[in-house]
């Protein structure tokens, strides 16, 4: 390859691990070869096949890295990001689905299992993941998605609409009163984190929206509550709740469900990397208007 044609692809990925590698990102390879793959659209199998001989680098190219050096997040760059077996568009605005959800997700269709066409709500959508991931893979079931902010929703209604899913602009503490009692499942991965608690990650702490991650109050459980008080208010007598939390919430989050006496089998679930990623329970009694109340404050 001559000095004339410019780095190979090979070459050309090589730097490009170099620069990310000493930029401080996680998956320095990993990214390296997902520029080049969304620049040449040929899928990974076949770019690691081109990595082996002399093909030219995709035009543009350094450019991207140098974007993904200064640690905006990939998917902003690529406007993509993968989910189970989706391909959600994101960008600024709206909360990066994280791969540690998707067992989150498992949980909701282990759940649906032998259902006939079971009513499902996601509460603080974002993206819509949890809500397309569902509709997506159990086909009979009557899905709908909540989300306050305005960007995200419109986010959301690109990733949704198309799969058949009833996408609201609303509260997650108020929304859907019209449909009080009659879900079989309410989801959520509300935000949780503490106010303190800046994430040190500059992907998050500098792209993802900060009403997408502090959860309200000093130990960010004040959405997590009103999910919870949301969903007693919105399921059936029996209908199932499944919330993400950071892991050190767990004891926090399964004690409050407890407390209140409207849910049997609290249970918490880990995550494929072993931390206490999410609770769920069984409602055993409608709420009543009270819970819908403390919803609110």
């Amino acid at each position: 390859m001559t000095d004339e044609s410019g780095p190979s692809l090979a070459e050309a990925v090589r730097d490009a691990t170099a620069v990310l590698a000493a930029a401080g990102v996680p998956s320095p390879r990993v990214d390296a070869e997902l520029l080049a793959d969304h620049l040449l659209g040929v899928g990974l199998g076949r770019l690691r096949a081109l990595l082996l001989g002399d093909a030219p680098a995709p035009e543009g190219y350094n450019e991207l890295v140098a974007e993904r050096a200064r640690r905006i997040p990939l998917q902003h760059i690529t406007g993509v990001a993968h989910f189970r077996y989706l391909e959600l568009a994101v960008g600024p605005g709206v909360f990066i689905p994280r791969p540690e959800t998707e067992s989150v997700v498992q949980l909701v269709i282990d759940r649906l299992q032998g259902m006939a066409r079971p009513r499902v709500v996601d509460l603080g959508t974002g993206s819509g993941a949890i809500a397309g991931s569902v509709a997506h893979e159990v086909p009979g079931a009557e899905v709908y998605a909540v989300e306050f902010s305005e960007f995200a929703h419109a986010w959301a209604a690109k990733n949704l609409l198309p799969l058949g899913v009833n996408l609201v602009r609303g509260d997650l503490r108020d929304a859907l009163g019209e449909h009080n009692g009659t879900f079989d499942v309410v989801v959520s991965n509300p935000p949780y984190i503490p106010a303190q608690a800046i994430p040190k990650e500059p992907e998050v702490a500098l792209h993802d929206p900060p009403e997408a991650l502090y959860g309200g109050g000093a130990d960010g459980m004040e959405l997590p509550t009103a999910a919870a008080a949301s969903a007693a208010r919105l399921l059936v007598p029996g209908g199932y709740f499944v919330m993400e939390h950071a892991e050190v919430q767990a004891g926090w989050i399964a004690a409050m469900l407890n407390r209140s006496g409207l849910w049997t089998e609290v249970g918490t679930h880990l995550d494929l990397n072993g931390k206490e990623r999410a609770t769920s329970a069984v409602l055993a009694a409608r709420a009543d208007a009270r819970q819908s109340g403390q919803a609110k404050k």
